[in-house]
């Protein structure tokens, strides 16, 4: 081989490693610069916190107590039996509630229900508790009832009431706001949910409130369950109920709402006042209406007396889906009880109990207690001496205070841990409830001669937490 092929051999392998190890190069340089982060140029957005404004406490009263079906000649025509006394107030310092009255126009003129309203003062809210009860004595309507005035709600459940022979029952729809509201009412009975023709875009106008008689929208459902979807703007939705045996009128009540199905309901301070098997008793007179509207569930029911660790054996029940279920309690001697309703779907409840069967007799309905983590107004009425039942759930002991608005009264108690008690307290008066960093459920319940009611006491509306802005 001449030397001139030998250095053209040489000259083209050295421009082969030359280029391979360029490529190498490359290939370094792109993975290297893939894996180190480059730098980059971020702009954080402007933002701030703010705590909205306080909204107006409004609470909205059921109002008086009502006939329907006096007139023969208009058998739909509703009248008032007698009208409401009402307790209100606000925390010590704060001005009083400005006092204000609902349009009814199946009624009379001036006789809508009272609303109370308080505006916030220093850029924080003001509580407020007001509640109503009243006693009748006619040939049609008797008894005695008391319900709690309550802040509007878009949606809300009515677990009482009766669509048979014998019960003149009304459902309320209360508007206190400035804009009409449009209502569906669902109805829960033994084929399950529908939604009646009477009960399809019911409109609510502006500070006005509206009677639908239960009778139009569930006839024939002796344990029916309404549920009550408002859009527009939120209403205050209540039940009352009545009941005659044989032209004899067998009491009245007041039906306030449940909030919503949970899986627990407590239902607290049911108090049976005559002993088992009185004479004249033929039907249960403590009896648990429950209803799971989503899915069949089962449900475990435990009834426990005030201050007793031992409860009743529990009874499983099972629950059709959107069918309502009612519970005798069996013969419960006099004292008072807490109902636990524990499920595995979310359920509603409420407990009926009666004084008894014969003329004179009373009856109410107790809903569930909503949990009460933070110190909350309620008022007792005027009526029977209330008693409060106190329900403790958590694992530890919990130091609840009851204080009069006005300061005269201050009681401490112990609750147990899953434990209850009860307090005694005066009627007409506004009360601050403290749970002391715990969490409660309390109920009151309003016993006399003849004379049965109850209330649940509601947790005070939290504050609007801060929220970020970006402006």
């Amino acid at each position: 081989m001449s030397d001139r092929r030998v250095f053209r051999w040489a000259t083209t392998s050295a421009r082969l490693l030359a280029a391979t190890v360029a490529s190498v190069a490359a290939v370094v340089a792109v993975v290297t610069a893939v894996s180190i982060p480059w730098p980059t140029v971020a702009h954080e957005p402007v933002s701030v916190w703010a705590t909205p404004a306080p909204a107006a406490t409004v609470l909205v009263c059921d109002g008086g107590l009502l006939s329907l079906g006096r007139d023969l000649e208009d058998a739909a025509e509703i009248t008032v039996a007698t009208t409401q006394s009402v307790v209100s107030g606000g925390s010590e310092g704060a001005a009083p509630p400005v006092e204000t009255r609902l349009a009814a126009p199946s009624l009379d003129a001036g006789a809508g229900p009272l609303v109370f309203t308080a505006q916030p003062e220093n850029r924080s809210r003001v509580d407020i508790a007001a509640s109503g009860s009243a006693t009748v004595a006619a040939d049609d309507l008797a008894g005695f009832a008391a319900s709690a005035c309550r802040p509007p709600v878009m949606e809300s459940w009515l677990v009482g009431g009766s669509g048979s022979t014998g019960a003149a029952d009304i459902v309320i729809l209360s508007n206190p706001g400035t804009v009409a509201a449009t209502v569906q009412l669902t109805a829960y009975g033994a084929s399950g949910a529908s939604t009646p023709p009477g009960g399809v875009d019911i409109v609510v106008p502006p500070a006005t409130q509206r009677l639908i008689p239960l009778a139009g929208l569930v006839l024939g459902e002796s344990a029916p369950v309404i549920r009550v979807s408002a859009v527009g703007a939120p209403v205050h939705a209540s039940l009352q109920t009545s009941i005659t045996r044989t032209l004899t009128p067998g009491g009245v009540d007041q039906v306030g709402p449940v909030q919503a199905p949970e899986a627990s309901q407590t239902i607290a301070g049911v108090s049976v006042t005559s002993q088992p098997g009185t004479a004249g008793q033929s039907d249960a007179p403590t009896v648990l209406r429950v209803l799971s509207p989503g899915a069949a569930a089962t449900a475990t029911v435990t009834v426990t007396a005030v201050g007793g660790a031992e409860p009743v054996p529990p009874r499983v029940v099972p629950l059709a889906a959107a069918q309502p279920t009612e519970i005798g309690l069996g013969d419960l001697p006099i004292g008072t009880y807490i109902v636990d309703v524990t499920a595995d779907q979310p359920v509603v409840a409420a407990v009926w109990q009666t004084t008894g069967f014969a003329e004179g007799s009373d009856f109410t309905w107790y809903s569930p207690s909503p949990l009460v983590t933070a110190s909350s107004l309620f008022a007792t009425p005027a009526g029977p001496p209330p008693s409060l039942t106190i329900v403790n759930s958590e694992d530890a002991e919990a130091v609840v205070s009851i204080t009069s608005a006005d300061g005269s009264f201050r009681l401490e108690v112990t609750v147990p841990a899953h434990g209850s008690t009860t307090a005694r307290l005066s009627p007409r008066t506004v009360y601050e409830l403290d749970p002391g960093g715990s969490g409660i459920r309390a109920g009151l319940s309003l016993t006399g001669d003849g004379a049965l009611a109850a209330l649940t006491v509601w947790p005070a509306d939290a504050a609007a937490p801060p929220i970020l802005v970006y402006p």
